[in-house]
């Protein structure tokens, strides 16, 4: 029992060490995702211990090291509970009407395609953005099109195919390769039935794991690269997507940073959203963000469409007068400036073998 608590403890302290390390290999990387339940099995053991093994000088160095973690992931995950108070923001006689929006990764090989389009009926928002949709759904999905008449379909048969429905007439719609030639995303502006335009970014960028890409480089430099894109436009804009990241990852925070946006979580809660079957093991990699002229009424999770990701569900308005959220925003430092650039041009060289057609 003594000889598996200090290993124990010892692989949980190296669990929230390793992330600190700056490298993009998927090992360093995916110690991001599990802080939730990294925290809580430390807080276990740490009770744990006090019932059932001998006190020493190495058991107390052993528990105060997994305190100093503890309160570390604290600081990480605090912002992303409710018990951080944010001021509601009420709309005023210049905001625009309420605007629900549905983001979520299908899963390419789900076929309950008649699930998914019940679903969309019964929640009836605004904006529908898939994720991992191929032909199939491509093909599954036509039926919107009545009551979403303004579309851009980008069908791939590699996991990341990207389609985007809306009930608002598009300006413009574009689809963007930033870093490789088969990761798409969609640019979109809209316009509401009130007259509002705004900015509409579908992401989904390739994950860091032994089974996907060996390291994070391309997702890095995608998000980046659309936060620049961000920053550089005036308009009220979001950005959804299955970000294969977590929020308090660097390069979550340099996304943030670089675009000007706000993480709409905050306050809120962690709303995590894969794995949608496995609720012990689930992520917050499902993200939105949002610029200063946007402000969230409700961001949460939806039931499962029989993916492995809970659909993300955003509901806001959109007031450019309102400068209330002007507070909300982090800069880059000057050092960030040159890491953003340099891991948006590593991005754009890396080099992935994924397969055109994916089988599963």
């Amino acid at each position: 029992m003594e000889i598996a608590y200090y290993i124990l403890s010892g692989l949980l302290i190296i669990s929230t060490l390793i992330p600190l390390i700056q490298d993009q290999h998927w090992f360093f990387r995916i110690f991001d995702f599990g802080k939730v339940q990294i925290f809580v099995l430390q807080l276990m053991l740490f009770i744990a211990a006090f019932l059932w093994i001998p006190q020493s000088l190495a058991f107390y160095i052993c528990q105060f090291s997994l305190v100093c973690c503890m309160v570390y992931e604290i600081y990480l995950l605090y912002p992303y509970t409710p018990f951080f108070k944010i001021e509601k923001k009420n709309k005023t006689g210049v905001s625009s009407e309420s605007i629900k929006i549905i983001s979520t990764n299908v899963y390419q090989f789900n076929k309950e395609y008649t699930r998914f389009l019940n679903f969309i009926e019964k929640e009836n928002p605004d904006v529908v953005l898939t994720m991992e949709s191929n032909q199939d759904w491509e093909d599954a999905m036509q039926p919107l099109k009545k009551e979403y008449p303004h579309f851009c379909e980008v069908g791939l048969e590699n996991t990341y195919g990207i389609h985007l429905y809306s009930k608002f007439p598009f300006k413009n719609c574009q689809v963007h390769y930033f870093i490789a030639d088969d990761i798409p995303s969609i640019e979109a502006t809209m316009k509401t039935k009130d007259g509002f335009e705004f900015v509409f970014f579908g992401v989904h960028p390739p994950p860091p794991s032994p089974t996907e890409e060996d390291n994070s480089k391309e997702r890095d430099g995608e998000l980046l690269s659309v936060a620049k894109k961000v920053k550089d436009n005036d308009k009220p804009t979001i950005v959804v997507g299955d970000f294969n990241n977590v929020a308090w990852a660097k390069s979550s925070i340099l996304f943030r940073k670089t675009s000007g946006m706000i993480d709409p979580r905050i306050g809120r809660g962690l709303i995590s959203t894969f794995h949608a079957k496995y609720w012990l093991l689930r992520f917050p990699i499902d993200q939105m963000f949002h610029t200063t002229d946007v402000f969230v009424e409700d961001l949460k999770a939806l039931e499962n469409i029989g993916s492995d990701h809970l659909p993300l569900y955003c509901k806001f308005f959109i007031d450019k007068k309102n400068d209330d959220q002007e507070d909300l925003v982090e800069h880059l430092e000057k050092e960030d400036i040159a890491e953003v650039n340099e891991m948006i041009k590593e991005g754009k060289a890396e080099e992935s073998d994924r397969e055109t057609v994916v089988t599963e």
